[in-house]
This record gives C-alpha cells, sequence and structure tokens, in this order.
C-alpha cells in the first residue's frame, strides 16, 4: 500500500513538472491597432491549447464630426486582447499566432459627444500571453 502511494505521488511530481516554455519567440508585431504575436510552444500536454494576449498601450485618436470633418483627439490608454483556441499540439510542440481585436475608444476623447472616435495608431506598452490547456493556466508570460 505504501509503494503504490509514493509511485502516485512520483508520477504526479512527473507530470507537474512538464514545463511549457517558448522554443521560438514570442514575437510581438505591431500592426497599427493591433499587436500580433506569434511563436513556437513547447511541453505542452495533450488536449486543446488557447493561447490568450492581454495587452495596454497609448492610442492616437482621431475625432470626425457630425459633418464629416476630421480632427485629432485626445491620445487614450487602452486594453486590448485577443485569443485563439487550437487543436491538441504534436508531439507537445504548438506554432500560434493571434492578434488582439482593435480598441474601443470613447466619444469623451474628442471635443464632445456628438463625435466618433477611432484609433488611427497604438503605442503598446505592457501586456501577458496566457497559455491555458484542459482549463488550466500551463504558462503565463509578460512582456
Amino acid at each position: 500500500m505504501k509503494i503504490t502511494t509514493l509511485v502516485l505521488v512520483f508520477l504526479a511530481a512527473t507530470v507537474a513538472a512538464a514545463s511549457v516554455h517558448f522554443v521560438k519567440g514570442p514575437v510581438l508585431t505591431d500592426a497599427g491597432t493591433t499587436l500580433v504575436v506569434s511563436g513556437k510552444l513547447a511541453g505542452l500536454g495533450v488536449g486543446d491549447v488557447t493561447i490568450a494576449v492581454a495587452a495596454s498601450g497609448v492610442a492616437s485618436v482621431e475625432c470626425t464630426n457630425p459633418g464629416g470633418n476630421i480632427a485629432p483627439g485626445q491620445d487614450t490608454a487602452i486594453s486590448a486582447g485577443g485569443s485563439i483556441t487550437l487543436p491538441a499540439a504534436k508531439n507537445g510542440t504548438l506554432t500560434f499566432s493571434v492578434a488582439t481585436i482593435e480598441p474601443s475608444i470613447p466619444s469623451s476623447a474628442c471635443p464632445n459627444d456628438g463625435w466618433s472616435a477611432d484609433a488611427v495608431d497604438v503605442l503598446f506598452g505592457s501586456g501577458t500571453i496566457t497559455v491555458i490547456q484542459g482549463g488550466v493556466v500551463v504558462l503565463a508570460y509578460p512582456f
């Protein structure tokens, strides 16, 4: 009975020791108003993999008045995110690319609420890449 318990503890420790890591990347590409993150992961187990990206930055804003005229708006702090779920990794490795969605800018970045605001560029700062497999976070990678 004690031998079985030790074996189970050893096996559980071995499974937990598997370490998800980047073998290529991550590569962060500023695509104007979105951030594209790509790379290759290793150390994955069995099951679909979700890769989520969360990033913060400062958006350069243009405002359009009801007459269609465009004027600069107020730079605005934003949070952007995106995710992708991919089929199970082959041999524990997976290549991915995921982009954030374009940020929504509040009309408060413009002279008045009657104007519409659009991000024309984002200077991305920090963020996190989160890898989830089997409902468990297996890697949280800050950038």
